[in-house]
């Protein structure tokens, strides 16, 4: 068996906190955040952005950007918004979602711009 490594995270290290499976990895840069909103449009799924302040991202349900974009499958657009989302609150977490209508639920999320941590 490999060996597993373990992320020595804690609620008192702010700076130790991960915020889902793509915290592991290296942050996104653009090509690769319009790479996953590709990947959510290419599924029919809905975009959503939301947001919070870094200290609330465990414990309280997170703000909504607006409203989820039903239906809209351009690309640029929803790059937008999240953009536009971060520039309106550069200290926050600002999370990507793709709504599954059919599976009822979320088929992706995850934080695309990380706000500074205490």
């Amino acid at each position: 068996m490999s060996d597993v490594q373990d992320y020595q995270s804690s609620l008192s290290d702010t700076g130790s906190r991960k915020l889902g499976t793509f915290s592991y990895l290296p942050a996104m840069d653009a090509a690769g955040i319009r790479k996953q909103i590709e990947y959510i449009v290419s599924k029919g799924w809905n975009p959503a952005v939301e947001h919070t302040e870094p200290e609330n991202s465990f414990l309280h349900y997170w703000y909504m950007w607006k409203l989820p974009m039903f239906g809209e499958t351009d690309v640029d657009r929803i790059l937008g918004e999240c953009e536009a989302c971060h520039k309106a609150h550069p200290k926050h977490h600002v999370r990507l979602i793709g709504y599954d209508n059919f599976k009822q639920s979320q088929g992706a999320s995850m934080v695309i711009y990380r706000g500074p941590m205490k």
